[in-house]
């Protein structure tokens, strides 16, 4: 399940990018040349292909493929009303106060007792 969603997002990346129209046109291209090379030269199959003045049916598609999603594209500037007030400034910082902290005055007190003899072991070792 993990491969189909993988590839689904793929595709569908590659469609928003427009990927598809570059597959059409390298598929309209790869089809004319091949024409062209069964009746003329190499290098002018591929001048011929790709000089732009011999657009085949594929390349009109793609061509006006590509002009209506452009028009898509650009979509009317709606003004955004602003829902928060700007015009006037909130200080959130509070003005400073010094604060003496409590002096501490700690006291060790001595021990009563001796430690104990031996030492006690530790219980990792």
């Amino acid at each position: 399940m993990g491969t189909i969603g993988r590839a689904a997002t793929i595709l569908a990346l590659c469609l928003s990018l427009g990927f598809h129209w570059l597959a059409l046109q390298s598929i309209a291209w790869t089809t004319m040349l091949v024409a062209n090379v069964l009746h003329t030269p190499l290098t002018e199959a591929v001048a011929k292909t790709f000089d732009g003045g011999h657009p085949c049916n594929i390349c009109h598609v793609v061509a006006e493929g590509n002009k209506s999603e452009k028009k898509s594209e650009i979509l009317p500037m709606v003004a955004k009303i602003d829902l928060i007030c700007t015009t006037g400034l909130l200080s959130w910082t509070l003005p400073w106060v010094s604060y003496e902290y409590p002096r501490l005055t700690l006291a060790i007190i001595e021990r009563s007792q001796a430690p104990p003899v031996p030492p006690p072991r530790s219980l990792l070792g």
